[in-house]
């Protein structure tokens, strides 16, 4: 959700959708799991099965999801971690599993049209799919990721909203709303969600390049 001259590794790693803002290859908040251009016009997502959590008999798939995230979202809290890309790109993929083919199909649609920056056409993917699966947090922050782009920060942020209140944990729609709370002045926002995306993806470097550069004067400013 952001610009790529000031903050380009933010928005590829912050929002998550298409290979357009930061220096990560894919925009506001999704730096890895993303369909590519290359990727097939099929109902399934990318990720392979291997990184899916299986749901065994009798288990709320739910919690079964919840779980997998869970040990995901430790080893990503791990600044050590060496294979901390790989755990960030089975969450997204994760995240990118909607349950449903018809509506991963929808997803990839829109993935590829925001790749060709046909913003209108993934809006009209994206309005159909938060429409018919309004509890599919992905969706919200990919939409959030094309007003971004397009420059409607009030409609991006109320999308963020609501990827946030249904998936908290998603750092890269909190990326996102940290860089539009610093594009519009809110510095003092911006740093305590750059600061909350740190706890969780320590090596998110456009989060830690925010606080670098907003710490010493809004931190000062209470001294």
């Amino acid at each position: 959700m952001i610009e790529r001259s000031r903050y380009p590794a933010f928005v590829a790693s912050c929002l998550a959708l298409a290979t357009l803002l930061l220096t990560a290859p894919v925009a506001i908040g999704q730096a890895t799991g993303d369909a590519g251009p290359d990727a097939t016009d099929t109902p399934e997502t990318a990720s392979p099965q291997s990184e899916r959590p299986k749901a065994s008999a009798g288990k709320d798939p739910a919690e079964v999801r919840k779980a997998h995230l869970d040990s995901l979202f430790a080893q990503l809290a791990d600044a050590d971690n060496p294979n901390w890309e790989r755990v960030q790109g089975q969450i997204w993929s994760t995240w990118r599993e909607s349950g449903s083919p018809s509506m991963n199909l929808l997803l990839n649609r829109a993935s590829r049209a925001m790749e060709n920056k046909a913003y209108d056409r993934a809006l009209d993917f994206l309005d159909d799919l938060v429409r018919l699966a309004p509890d599919f947090a992905e969706a919200w922050n990919m939409r959030a990721t094309v007003h971004f782009l397009t420059g409607s920060y009030g409609r991006s942020m109320a999308d963020i909203e609501r990827t946030l209140a249904l998936e908290p944990r998603h750092f890269g729609a909190m990326a996102g709303l940290g860089i539009i709370l610093d594009r519009t002045g809110n510095e003092a926002g911006a740093l305590g969600v750059y600061r909350r995306v740190i706890e969780l993806h320590p090596n998110m470097e456009g989060a830690r390049e925010g606080i670098d550069r907003l710490a010493p004067e809004i931190d000062g400013r209470s001294i």
